[in-house]
């Protein structure tokens, strides 16, 4: 039997609908984890317990009342730091935002409380969003649940920390550089990056900021593929503005069975140094897969370059991130890159490249990135999903020396830079492709990995069915020892 605070965001939903138990033994439950865990990980940055505990009895005197709030009526989430929630800061880790309470909800929060769940708290992220491991100065560091002394991930690190340690039902997070799914994959979670436009991200953006970035969207992690279906329907859809004119509508999963299915499998890349305990695990994972009925075809990927696909997601990427530059900093990346001679394509060039490029560099770009996004599409009438890494190797030990694009991580028995792991964040991202990472298993150094399971615009749902499908063969959530 799962324990209550493993179990799926839906399951406490239908138990509390049920009144099975109540929103606030839910809560409470929560609480208590949170109590008994959270100094040791450090998931859970900001809490509101008063609040959520006036909230949760209000939904149980709702449900006596006869009255439904919604699909998540009592269940007890937490939110990524960066979203924007009355009465508490959002700061992305940044000291100079320390004191920017926002005067009113992110559009999700909002709809997430529609939908009846009660936030009780935020969870950590790297400063300005930008790490793939998660720590700051006004929040401290927030460790891996399954090894404190490796990272959870970032940035959502503390909502995939939080959500394998049994401390909360749900999470919303964010994603333009695996920031969704590179926690999910590191402390065993799901985690979905939606296509880019289908959930809008009107309060979980820069601080003061309403116009969306490119590549970056928002979306849930969780425990359960079931509640990633629920969390995206609740986000899922335009803003009042854009609403006047259009709806999304997301196509439902035709397929039924695991042996419906045809995909593609690409677990390596020139690109990426990839450890082979990871490969080898998620080898395990696709023959398993095909064991099941799944139609698996070895090599098989669109017709893209994968170096120019990479550099032309850095340097979009660098364009979108850059967008808060100072103009001296604008100035020096312009100053490096001109200097730079064509053919480097160090890292570093990269970002000072796309920082500063024109307009009409960037548009350039953007048609370069729809002619791929052509050619995945055509790809894509012949296959359902591309299966593949999400990143180079399972969680490392925490390093927070020197900056983050000049750090390297051990790849068997190598040390490769830490950044070249963003080639597995953007290969679909650039394409604005949906993705969603499903629990694989443990690789032999007893720690999880992640499945990315990429699929074409707008079939959200169909990745996260063949996730909730998956789990079927491989186990799905499992929580750490100790927990």
């Amino acid at each position: 039997m799962t324990e209550i605070w493993f179990d799926s965001a839906a399951s406490l939903a239908q138990k509390i609908k049920a009144r099975e138990m109540s929103a606030r033994d839910a809560l409470e439950i929560f609480l208590a984890r949170t109590e008994r865990f959270n100094g040791a990980l450090n998931a859970i940055i900001w809490q509101d317990n008063d609040a959520a505990r006036a909230r949760a009895d209000a939904a149980d005197a709702a449900l006596a009342a006869g009255e439904y709030w919604g699909p998540l009526h009592g269940v007890p989430v937490t939110i990524k730091e960066a979203y924007d929630w009355v009465g508490s800061p959002s700061t992305w880790g940044d000291t100079s935002f320390a004191n920017n309470f926002p005067p009113r909800n992110a559009l999700a929060v909002d709809r997430l409380l529609n939908a009846g769940a009660v936030i009780f708290g935020k969870t950590n992220v790297p400063r300005h969003l930008a790490d793939w491991q998660t720590f700051n100065s006004i929040y401290g560091t927030t460790n891996n649940p399954w090894d404190v002394t490796r990272v959870p991930g970032g940035s959502s690190g503390g909502s995939a920390a939080a959500l394998a340690a049994g401390m909360t039902a749900l999470e919303f997070g964010s994603d333009i550089g695996a920031s969704i799914r590179n926690p999910a994959h590191y402390c065993g979670v799901y985690g979905h990056k939606p296509t880019w436009g289908a959930v809008r991200a009107l309060g979980a953006l820069w601080p003061g900021q309403r116009a969306e970035d490119d590549l970056c969207v928002i979306g849930p992690l969780a425990r359960a593929a079931d509640d990633l279906e629920i969390a995206l329907r609740v986000m899922a859809g335009p803003d009042a503005q854009d609403g006047v004119g259009w709806t999304l509508h997301l196509p439902q999963a035709q397929q039924r069975k695991l042996s419906d299915f045809k995909v593609g499998v690409m677990l390596t890349d020139p690109n990426c140094a990839q450890d082979d305990a990871l490969t080898s695990q998620l080898q395990h994972t696709v023959d398993a897969l095909a064991r099941a009925g799944v139609k698996v075809v070895d090599g098989a990927r669109p017709a893209v370059d994968t170096t120019e696909a990479f550099r032309t997601y850095l340097l979009l990427l660098r364009s979108a991130t850059g967008a808060h530059a100072t103009p001296e900093e604008l100035s020096a990346h312009r100053a490096r890159a001109d200097a730079a001679a064509p053919d480097d394509w160090s890292y570093h060039t990269m970002v000072d490249r796309g920082v500063s490029l024109s307009h009409h560099e960037w548009l350039k770009l953007n048609e370069k990135r729809y002619q791929m996004m052509q050619a995945w599409d055509m790809w894509f009438d012949d296959f359902d999903f591309l299966l593949c890494p999400t990143a180079a190797s399972t969680a490392f030990l925490h390093d927070h020396e020197g900056v983050r694009a000049e750090r390297t991580i051990p790849i068997n028995g190598r040390r490769e830079p830490v950044v070249d792991q963003l080639f597995w964040a953007g290969y679909s991202n650039m394409a604005l492709l949906p993705s969603t990472v499903a629990p694989a298993g443990l690789t032999r150094d007893g720690l999880p990995c992640g499945l990315q399971i990429v699929a074409k615009r707008f079939h959200d749902l169909s990745s996260i069915h063949f996730a909730r499908l998956m789990a079927d063969v491989v186990g799905g959530f499992q929580p750490p020892p100790g927990y």
